[in-house]
């Protein structure tokens, strides 16, 4: 990547589940960040020449042989440093402090009381305070290094904020980044923009300009391939690298029959007639129906998707005479759950993403102008390039499509009857107005068949689960709390027009980090 990053904060990752939080926090003040696993950061750093650091919390204990430590030149380095929960306690370690383990930790909502004023909360906090924050910790710095004083106390935490005015180094054991610690965002934005002098004006417009630069750069008189999926990421991809080298560019829509009802069409129409994109539209509903058959792994499933995908690339390329890359629209989430920092299952949840590279017998390189971004930012980049507020709203819709919303066998019969319920749910949610609110709905046509009974008939068919959460980067979610009558009305719609449905139930699972879409 080739960002102008003199204005950059590097999070170093220890394996929190809310690191991309703090990523998120310090974009949100206006600076631009990467998050970089303990055993990369020193990679990074060179890369990016940081104004400033954060040091993530992590899963471990400092007092095992073989846990994670930040580089120790980091601290050598003449810049700022804030150590967050195991961030702190590495720091304090690291530094000639330490920490022990106690019979109990301290977890959930606690309440610190500023003992001396510091820059970390100038402005913010001042001393003789008490504030609510969110610890999640069973160690505990029981010393400090050499230089630091303690700044804030809660009941569990006596070292609740360090810090060695003199070296810029900051260290809190509780959680900022997260909404439970209510001034959290603030006081991150005010170690980068405040402790890190940094100006806080990383705008989309910027991105936009910088990132076209680089397409141009990386691409060259080269011509690049795209695989519209009818969802924003790519969406957003296409328009910018279109923007970027015009007719170099081919589009190619996949209709693999797992669509929503009606956008097959509107992609079309959107990026043909609209914005002039040279597009391919390939019919290859019957090619996937075919391969899915017989096929109930969701795994299974999703890889035969994937693969199928790059197929269909593969034969589109060869046909517009070879493509020396392909674009995707692969988000920051993507890159950072494929690479499991930790040992964790993250490789096989982003398992449809191409994030780790392309078959070798593809030979095309991959151009992913949207992989420093959010989700939420994207919407911005997709506002910021002029796309339609219908199209850039859209709830998110995975690349497999229906099929991971079809748990068991995919058939044509059961895409079609589910099209219908999801389009029915999804029309009730605008006409009510709910459909900004909510970040991601969609129905699931579940395997399991149910006896009913329809005014003289009794029926024996399909239940229909109906799912809306929220959520701001798609990381975390929870339920959208419909009223009874709301759910009632989406229901009636459906068992009376969809054959095929008669009982439908409302999916009241919320989503932790890391956890796949409905599969």
């Amino acid at each position: 990547m080739t960002l102008p990053l003199q204005d950059s904060i590097l999070i170093v990752d220890f394996g929190s589940q809310v690191t991309q939080l703090i990523a998120r926090r310090v974009r949100e003040a206006g600076v631009y960040s990467e998050i970089a696993p303990f055993n990369a950061a020193a990679e990074a750093f060179e890369r990016m020449k940081p104004k400033g650091i954060i040091l993530s919390g992590g899963p471990s204990s400092v007092m095992w042989e073989d846990s994670p430590r930040a580089p120790q030149h980091f601290f050598d380095a003449g810049i700022p440093i804030l150590g967050i929960c195991y961030g702190q306690q590495t720091m304090m370690q690291q530094l000639g402090g330490n920490v022990e383990g106690g019979e109990s930790g301290e977890f959930g909502r606690a309440f610190i009381e500023v003992k001396k004023d510091c820059a970390l909360f100038d402005g913010l906090w001042t001393s003789g305070e008490n504030h609510q924050v969110w610890m999640s910790h069973g160690d505990k710095v029981t010393q400090l290094a050499p230089g630091f004083e303690v700044v804030a106390t809660s009941e569990g935490a006596p070292y609740a904020i360090t810090a060695n005015e003199a070296k810029r180094f900051y260290a809190t054991q509780f959680h900022p980044e997260v909404v439970h610690t209510p001034d959290g965002a603030k006081l991150l934005a005010n170690f980068v923009r405040h402790v890190c002098g940094l100006a806080g004006d990383w705008t989309m417009a910027e991105f936009r300009a910088t990132k076209i630069a680089e397409i141009r750069a990386q691409v060259g008189e080269g011509r690049v391939i795209c695989g519209l999926s009818g969802g924003v990421d790519s969406a957003v991809a296409a328009v910018l690298i279109h923007e970027a080298i015009g007719d170099q560019l081919t589009c190619v829509f996949v209709d693999h029959g797992l669509m929503r009802l009606g956008e097959a069409e509107q992609v079309v129409s959107l990026f043909r007639e609209h914005y002039g994109i040279k597009l391919v539209h390939v019919n290859a509903e019957d090619r996937f129906l075919g391969g899915l058959a017989g096929l109930t792994d969701p795994e299974k499933k999703r890889k035969f998707i994937g693969g199928e995908f790059i197929a269909v690339f593969e034969e589109e390329a060869a046909k517009i005479g070879g493509a020396d890359f392909l674009a995707q629209g692969t988000l920051y989430p993507d890159v950072i759950e494929s690479v499991s920092f930790t040992g964790g299952p993250s490789v096989t949840i982003k398992s449809h993403h191409n994030v780790g590279g392309l078959p070798e017998r593809m030979n095309m390189k991959l151009v992913e102008p949207l992989r420093e971004l959010f989700k939420d930012e994207v919407r911005v980049l997709g506002k910021e390039l002029g796309l339609p507020d219908i199209f850039v709203g859209r709830h998110p819709f995975p690349g497999p499509g229906l099929a991971i919303r079809i748990p068991g066998e995919v058939t044509k019969e059961r895409c079609d009857i589910l099209r219908k319920a999801d389009f029915i749910y999804l029309e009730e949610i605008r006409n009510a107005g709910l459909y900004d609110a909510i970040w991601q709905a969609f129905a699931v046509l579940l395997p399991v068949r149910t006896v009913g009974v329809m005014g003289d008939h009794r029926t024996y068919d399909s239940v229909c689960a109906v799912r809306a959460v929220t959520s701001t980067d798609g990381m975390t979610a929870d339920i959208y709390p419909f009223d009874a009558a709301f759910l009632s009305r989406v229901a009636t719609r459906i068992i009376n027009e969809v054959k095929g449905i008669n009982r439908v139930v409302y999916d009241y699972t919320s989503k932790p980090p890391g956890t796949i879409e409905w599969e």
